[in-house]
């Protein structure tokens, strides 16, 4: 019997993040990772959803009038209510291939810093996209746990969470936040920054897209060995005028572009560390910061967070998913974490 229940359970566990929405669903693991990405078509004055998480995120900075490209999440709130729940709901159903199926229970992953109000959101996002119960979990606690952080024990461990729409730096003992601080800095952040430098420096103007690949493909937070790194052919619009350009970026230029949002990582690690109270500050001596989320994934950042604060710094195995795991496990593993679990009730 245990078996049918567990075969049929459809409670879920919802890393709800600005760049991508990752659903872990009990007993099975991740099993959707989409942009979070919703395309509206317009047709006389309704709204119809036209596409949802990748099918829509092709469509972002190519849509006609008709066609609206809109990402509901900001700086990893709800910005866009209504946009939001249509998500929320299309994802629910992509993962449940059944039309009947028992309401689950959902865990929502939020920002350490978001508010009262941004957290009811969230919960009444859930609640109306069909959940029966929706409880939510601070993201620190969760990017903590997937990464194996033994964060039960009483010793002080440091994680830093960097998403597409913030960082989150925490210390973390007896599965608790002592400190937590949220910096409304992330990979969106990093696009922007690289976008304005190229409209600055080369007079050139390149879409978010353009811009995540040169991240991606080459974006570092150190300066190159040899002052230019590797290099990549882009492709923008010049300003001068108003046609097609192709031209090359490298690594320096990445690197200077890039040294604003990585500055500003680095002083939030490092007020952390400040604000640490000392038997836990030294633990983080003892066993270094693990870097979790997307942005974690940039080139020689755990290097520029090493150089500037002295502390080992290590990246997650699997820095990208740690935040969806970890509210997975505590979906699995609810008696032993539901201190960590805010069901509102």
């Amino acid at each position: 019997m245990a078996l049918f229940g567990g075969l049929f359970s459809s409670d879920m566990a919802i890393d709800l993040g600005t760049a991508n929405t990752l659903v872990y669903v009990k007993g099975k693991g991740i099993i959707l990772n989409e942009p979070s990405v919703v395309a509206y078509h317009t047709k006389n004055g309704r709204k119809e959803v036209l596409a949802v998480g990748e099918d829509a995120k092709m469509m972002l900075g190519r849509t006609p009038g008709s066609i609206q490209a809109i990402r509901p999440m900001r700086e990893g709130v709800i910005a866009d209510f209504d946009t939001a729940e249509a998500m929320i709901k299309h994802f629910i159903r992509k993962v449940h291939k059944r039309t009947t199926f028992t309401k689950p229970k959902i865990i929502v992953c939020v920002p350490h810093g978001a508010t009262p109000v941004e957290k009811r959101a969230i919960r009444q996002s859930v609640l109306s996209a069909g959940a029966r119960r929706a409880g939510l979990i601070a993201e620190p606690i969760a990017a903590a746990i997937g990464a194996g952080m033994p964060i039960t024990d009483p010793t002080g461990s440091m994680v830093v969470d960097i998403g597409g729409g913030t960082t989150e730096v925490a210390v973390l003992s007896l599965g608790d936040i002592v400190y937590a601080r949220s910096v409304r800095i992330g990979g969106d952040r990093m696009d922007d920054a690289i976008v304005s430098y190229l409209r600055r420096q080369q007079n050139i103007l390149v879409g978010d897209s353009t811009a995540e690949r040169i991240k991606t493909s080459i974006g570092t937070a150190r300066m190159p060995d040899d002052g230019r790194g590797a290099s990549m052919q882009i492709r923008g619009r010049d300003l001068l005028n108003g046609v097609p350009k192709e031209t090359e970026i490298n690594q320096a230029q990445v690197a200077e572009a890039l040294s604003e949002p990585v500055q500003a990582i680095v002083e939030a690690v490092m007020a952390a560390l400040e604000a640490t109270p000392p038997d836990l500050a030294a633990d983080i001596v003892d066993r270094g910061v693990m870097l979790t989320g997307g942005g974690a994934l940039l080139g020689e950042l755990d290097l520029a967070l090493r150089e500037q604060t002295g502390l080992a710094i290590s990246v997650a195995d699997e820095s990208l998913n740690c935040v969806a795991l970890g509210t997975g496990k505590a979906l699995e593993y609810e008696k032993q974490l539901r201190h960590a679990i805010d069901y509102d009730s």
